[in-house]
Parts: structure tokens; C-alpha cells; sequence
């Protein structure tokens, strides 16, 4: 009798379950929750993925962290890969050269990560001719995107030239010519016109160096 009472004791002892303090497991669950945050929203992480991707020529490690359009447009690059990570600004991370020259201020390749993704990924442009780079930064300006102007262009020529929201206004592309140390590619439009003082050539690639305009 009294092993059978023994044994009905044990049984209810091993059915016991100690509760988690509340406390303990609320921190557990945040921490849990931090981490898995910091995973999912790592830019840099997620942009060293990419880099390390193209640098190993590898397509589909790139397509598994980046859009199609992202891959797409870092796998044209024009240069030889930057040579330092220079950190990210929230969702924006930059890769830099230190010791080629290329043109615009961006200077490398610009990522701007979404989540666990590359969205979309900017570069420094091999433009051939004036007229292509003074276009190209025209295309930036129009579509409102200061990051693509950067692609060809200085900080004061993408910052003169956005002072002023594009409106339409009819601008008319009337060619390059040579001007001292470049060419200088001019828009016309009702009042005036605006001039792009581009510096370069067909080897080292053209880039918008500064922006000026003339009233009528």
C-alpha cells in the first residue's frame, strides 16, 4: 500500500510544470525578436552578399540577395571594383575607389537595400561622349533622382541643377561644343538656356563638371 502511494506522489511530481516568470519570458521573446530584426534588416550584410556575388562572378548568388534589375546593372560595371566598403546610411551603402579616378562624385557603386534585398543599385558611369553625359544627367534631373545624376556628374553640378524641380518646360538640346579644358553641351528654352560644362574623354569617360545659364 504504502509503495503504491509512493508511486501515485512520483507520478504527480514528474506532472508538475515550473512556469517561466513572466518577466524572463517577455526578455526572451524580445531578444528573440531583436535578433531576428537585425537579420532581416542588416544593409550592410545584405549589400556585402551582392558585392561578394559579383566579385565571384556568380549570377545566381546575386539574383538570391538583389532584383533582377540590380544584378543586371552591376554586372555592366564599367570599372575594376572598388577597393573599400565605405558603411551604409540607413538602407544606402557605398562601395568606393581609393585609388582610380572615375567620373562623378558617386565614385563607386551606391546600393540601396530593401529588407533582406537589393533594390536597386547605382554606379559610376563609362559615358563615351559629352553629348551622353550632358543627357544623361538631363534624364536624372527629369526623373527627379539625384543618385543617377551623381553616376556622371560633381555634387555642385547635381546640386545646381536640382535647386530647381524639372517642370517640363521645353527644353530643346542643342548640341556640345569645345570649350577650354572640355565641351560645353547647352538647352535652350523660353528665356534662356542652360549649359553643361562637361571634362573627360572617349578613353577616361565624359562627366558634368558644373552647371551655368544665360537669360535672353
Amino acid at each position: 500500500m504504502r509503495g503504491s502511494k509512493a508511486a501515485v506522489v512520483l507520478a504527480a511530481a514528474g506532472m508538475l510544470v515550473l512556469p517561466v516568470p513572466a518577466e524572463a519570458g517577455t526578455a526572451a521573446g524580445a531578444a528573440t525578436a531583436v535578433k531576428a530584426t537585425e537579420a532581416v534588416l542588416a544593409p550592410a550584410s545584405v549589400a556585402k552578399r551582392l558585392f561578394r556575388a559579383w566579385l565571384g562572378h556568380d549570377r545566381s548568388a546575386a539574383a538570391a540577395v538583389a532584383t533582377p534589375a540590380a544584378v543586371k546593372t552591376l554586372f555592366a560595371y564599367a570599372y575594376r571594383a572598388p577597393d573599400r566598403f565605405d558603411g551604409c546610411t540607413g538602407t544606402t551603402c557605398r562601395f568606393v575607389h581609393t585609388s582610380v579616378r572615375v567620373p562623378g562624385a558617386l565614385n563607386g557603386i551606391r546600393m540601396i537595400v530593401s529588407g533582406d534585398t537589393v533594390a536597386k543599385v547605382y554606379e559610376s558611369r563609362h559615358l563615351t561622349t559629352a553629348d551622353k553625359a550632358a543627357k544623361y544627367l538631363y534624364g536624372a534631373w527629369k526623373a527627379g533622382d539625384r543618385n543617377r545624376g551623381l553616376e556622371i556628374a560633381s555634387t555642385g553640378a547635381v546640386k545646381t541643377l536640382f535647386r530647381v524641380k524639372f517642370g517640363g518646360v521645353g527644353y530643346i538640346f542643342q548640341g556640345c561644343n569645345p570649350e577650354n579644358g572640355g565641351k560645353s553641351c547647352a538647352y535652350s528654352y523660353e528665356g534662356g538656356a542652360m549649359f553643361m560644362h562637361t571634362r573627360g574623354s572617349k578613353a577616361r569617360g565624359y562627366e558634368v563638371r558644373s552647371i551655368s545659364y544665360i537669360a535672353d
